[in-house]
This record gives C-alpha cells, sequence and structure tokens, in this order.
C-alpha cells in the first residue's frame, strides 16, 4: 500500500460541517467528474474514498449513486469505482459551483465557498482525494503533486494552499498543470493542513531519521576530506624533508628547522594543530600551529631550490 493510499485513507474518516463537505465535495467532482447530459461519472482506485464520496452525496443532495466495479488495466491497478449520479444534476452542479445557473463551465468557485479555513482545506482535501499524491518519504524524493486538467483550476488550487504558507508551484506538463510542493517541511504541513495527523507523525519519524543520516554523512564525508587533506600536506613535507636530506643534510638546518623534522618523521599523519600541541607538551616549549606553518613553508621553499 502506497503512502499516498494510507493518507487518503486516514481523510476518508474525517468528520466535517456541512460547509466543510459541500467545498470538499466541490473539490473532488470539479477535479473529477465526467459531465454528460443525464448523468455525474466520478471515477476512483480507492475504495475508501469512493464510500466517502458516496456517503456525502447522500448527506447533503440525499441522491443515491450507483457503484461500478471494473479493473483497471491502463494503470495496472486490481479495480477502478466508478461512481454514477442520474438525479438532481443540476443543482448539485450548481451547489458545487461546477455550473453557473446558465450551466457554464465556472473557471473557479464562487468566493463564498472557501471563505473559511476550515472550508478552504476541506476544499484543498477533496482536491487530493481526487488527482493528489505524496512521495513516501522513505524515497529519495520529497514530493507532493495535484495533477489538474485545467489552468484556472490550477492557479486557483495553488493560491488556496499558498494562503497556507506553503509555496506551491505550477507546472505545465503534457497531460495536464501539476501544482506541487518540493521542500519536505512544507509537505509535512500539507499533510496536517488536510488532517492527516497520523501520516504526519510517519512522515516526521521518517524525515527526522533521513535528516539525521544524511547529517552524519555530510560530517563522515568533511572528516574524510579532512584526514586525506592531512594526508596529503604531511606527505608533501615529508618528500620535501626527504630530498633536504639527500642533497644537502639536515645537519646544515638550524635547530628549530631540525625539530620539526624531527616530530614530522616521528608522526607522519597527524595534522598540524596536533604535531604542535605534541611538540609543546614534549619539549615544554610552546609552538602555535601557525609557527609551525611558517617552519614548513622555510623547508618548502629550501627544497623547492634544491629541484
Amino acid at each position: 500500500m502506497s503512502f499516498s493510499t494510507d493518507i487518503k485513507n486516514e481523510i476518508s474518516t474525517i468528520q466535517g460541517s456541512r460547509s466543510e463537505n459541500i467545498a470538499e465535495l466541490s473539490g473532488y467532482v470539479r477535479n473529477n467528474a465526467l459531465i454528460e447530459e443525464k448523468r455525474i461519472t466520478l471515477n476512483t482506485e480507492n475504495a475508501n474514498v469512493a464510500r466517502r464520496i458516496i456517503n456525502l452525496f447522500k448527506q447533503i443532495y440525499d441522491v443515491k449513486v450507483n457503484i461500478q466495479v471494473t479493473k483497471n488495466i491502463k494503470f495496472n491497478k486490481n479495480s477502478l469505482y466508478l461512481l454514477k449520479i442520474t438525479n438532481k444534476l443540476d443543482l448539485i452542479l450548481c451547489d458545487l459551483n461546477v455550473w453557473d445557473e446558465n450551466k457554464n463551465r465556472m473557471a473557479k468557485p464562487s468566493s463564498y465557498l472557501v471563505d473559511e479555513i476550515d472550508d478552504k482545506k476541506a476544499y484543498i482535501r477533496g482536491v487530493f482525494l481526487s488527482q493528489g499524491s505524496i512521495n513516501d518519504p522513505k524515497t529519495s524524493r520529497y514530493h507532493m503533486e495535484l495533477l489538474l486538467d485545467d489552468p484556472d483550476e490550477a492557479v486557483f488550487v495553488q493560491r488556496l494552499i499558498n494562503d497556507f504558507d506553503l509555496n506551491a508551484k505550477i507546472l505545465n506538463r503534457d497531460k495536464g498543470y501539476m501544482v506541487y510542493l518540493k521542500e519536505a517541511e512544507k509537505i509535512s504541513d500539507f499533510i496536517k493542513l488536510i488532517h492527516a495527523y497520523k501520516a504526519v507523525m510517519y512522515y516526521e519519524d521518517i524525515r527526522v531519521l533521513r535528516d539525521q543520516k544524511n547529517k552524519t554523512n555530510r560530517l563522515n564525508n568533511c572528516e574524510q576530506a579532512n584526514t586525506e587533506k592531512i594526508i596529503e600536506s604531511a606527505s608533501k613535507q615529508i618528500k620535501d624533508i626527504e630530498l633536504i636530506k639527500e642533497k644537502m643534510g639536515i645537519e646544515l638546518l638550524d635547530e628549530k628547522m631540525q625539530q620539526i623534522i624531527e616530530y614530522r618523521l616521528k608522526y607522519p599523519e597527524v595534522s598540524l594543530q596536533e604535531l604542535s600541541s605534541i611538540i609543546s607538551i614534549e619539549t615544554n616549549k610552546k609552538i602555535t600551529k601557525s609557527g609551525l606553518n611558517h617552519r614548513f613553508r622555510k623547508l618548502k621553499e629550501i627544497a623547492s631550490k634544491l629541484t
């Protein structure tokens, strides 16, 4: 079972007010309905969503919804539920702001339908039940999308979502318009917005684990890079030392330079910071990392003149 299915199953149990139910049903029907002269047909692959839509039509309009179950060969799913309404079509389509009083398609619902915050959330919930999906947070990408046919509807839904500061965007696709979210925190807020609270807990648990794992990996990568940098730097210093020993001998160097050669050869894989601490402790004479670096630069200059 997919994460999107889990979310839809959860929100299919929500008990809303009459205005919320109308807003939710409007969001669903406006983005799902096939409207013919004597019939409205809706479809879903989710049995719980089918039951919810049937119950909402019964509660609000007291109409019977005929259901037909077929095999959904196109999308390789087991079942496709076709919901067919044949009564009170004009009332339903006008009340849900699909049609205006002249039976013309409404570009967007009237403002009264989504005036209240809870009604806005309900409308978005209906759109999600109809056309929404969210990647499981265990996957590599955080992604929520609503795939809509109508550009005006896509802009309307985007603005509704962004009333909650979620930064939804629209992408023109070959078969419609995708309203989407990519940011993990915004997707979590969206799931909360449509009242899928169990899904939010699951999503956040996985997201925290992923973020912690990514943070650990970044730290490990950083530590590995630092280690490689230290080894590379020390290796170059040792090469300079070996060249000086071969070409002129270290006896001609002053005592301080001979000291850092002795300690670098003794501790070939430590950082300059660690080497400065070791020398300071063992000789009881403090030398800073900066001072040590200055001496190694002088060694490098001497070695470069010998090549």
